[in-house]
């Protein structure tokens, strides 16, 4: 039977920040299989780790920073001095295998090389159940392709790396790694039950038009031969004065992009970031020509409910009894949530009814809806639940 324990600390220093959560998650668990570790990035992130690896010994750890503060069943932790949250599994038919990397010269590569060497972490010669990734917030789908390659397509969940203000002060980390460019990926291997709520949660509106042109893969340039910023002022009303440099990012949250898969099952919301001054955008992720883009909508009032539907969702497609789960949450809707963000803690409290849930908030989601293709969106809940 799976076990599992969600524990967090504020203590000012941040070795004992470590400590005190890893003491604390790993209460009643004969063996730790994976714990789950977020801190801040006003968190000594090094310190953090060595003070939780003095009580979970060599249990696998994988985590990063999350951007501004975490959920748990207590609600919405965060600190002047940083804050920590683990959440630890204990169950003796799973095995975790565990692998982090910085980028090297070619994420792909590098998303092979992590793939094998989570296999033979957790001493199997087979494709997973299921696979967590953590990444900076840049290549994700190109360290997903590489984890393909070796495995097939396994179903992801997870979530990239973030910091408070979008400067790139996130960490990825490991047992034995720290680093800010790559990618980190925990394989699992189980008999328990593994699933995902992959969304959005955003509506679809009217307004829609082709990408026709792009830099790079993620700066939108034009969409039916107009400049970006033009067709979404179009769209919106929005003033050219709130679509400049970093305003874009906020003025976009409940008023973002999606694209559609192939099969319309899922609507991957694509981020504007940063407004250039040749009138396009910086997306947060990858786009192409020649395909739809449409223009989404939500209240903050939908965003905060999406979070209590979700997990609704999440436990209506489960078939057996949950015994934990791991929330993700993006940062950037966590921003335009504000000071409401305690009515997320509370709905999720709710849904959990009792089972422990650890919440991060994240610059990019990852996920897979209804047997589509491993894809990453920003935005985004990805919200997993595993089986008792």
């Amino acid at each position: 039977m799976l076990k599992s324990n969600v524990a967090w600390s504020t203590n000012e220093n941040s070795y004992e920040q470590g400590k005190e959560t890893a003491k604390k998650a790993v209460v009643d668990l004969v063996e730790t299989k994976v714990a789950f570790l977020y801190t801040s990035v006003d968190s000594d992130v090094k310190e953090v780790l060595e003070g939780a690896k003095s009580e979970l010994g060599t249990a696998p750890i994988i985590g990063c920073t999350s951007s501004a503060g975490i959920i748990t069943p207590d609600g919405f932790i965060t600190g002047e001095k940083g804050f920590t949250g683990i959440l630890a599994l204990g169950d003796p038919s799973l095995k975790v295998g565990v692998a982090g990397s910085e980028r090297g010269k070619n994420p792909r590569e590098t998303g092979r090389k992590l793939a094998k060497e989570a296999m033979e972490k957790a001493g199997k010669d087979c494709v997973p159940a299921y696979f967590y990734m953590v990444a900076s917030p840049a290549e994700e789908e190109e360290y997903i392709k590489g984890i393909e390659d070796v495995v097939g397509r396994v179903p992801i969940f997870g979530g990239s790396a973030a910091d408070n203000t979008v400067e790139g002060k996130w960490s990825i980390f490991t047992n034995d790694k720290i680093f800010s460019d790559g990618a980190a990926i925990a394989f699992f291997y189980t008999d328990k039950e593994i699933k995902n709520v992959f969304t959005g949660a955003y509506n679809e509106t009217t307004n829609s038009g082709v990408i026709t042109k792009v830099e790079g893969k993620r700066t939108l340039v034009e969409i039916d031969g107009i400049p970006a910023q033009k067709k979404y002022a179009e769209w919106t009303g929005v003033k050219a004065k709130d679509m400049k440099e970093n305003n874009l990012l906020v003025t976009t949250i409940t008023r973002p992009l999606g694209v559609k898969d192939r099969l319309g099952d899922l609507i991957a919301i694509r981020h504007p970031m940063y407004g250039n001054k040749d009138g396009s955008m910086n997306i947060g992720a990858n786009l192409a020509v020649n395909t739809a883009v449409i223009q989404m909508e939500a209240t903050v009032d939908e965003l905060i409910d999406s979070t209590g539907k979700t997990m609704k969702e999440l436990n209506k497609n489960m078939e057996s009894e949950v015994g934990a789960y791991l929330l993700v949450h993006c940062g950037g809707r966590r921003l335009g949530i504000g000071d409401r963000i305690d009515e997320v803690a509370k709905q999720l409290k709710k849904e959990a009814k009792g089972v422990p849930f650890l919440t991060i908030f994240t610059f990019g989601e990852y996920g897979v809806r209804d047997h589509g293709s491993n894809t990453t969106g920003g935005l985004m809940l990805s919200f997993t639940g595993f089986g008792k």
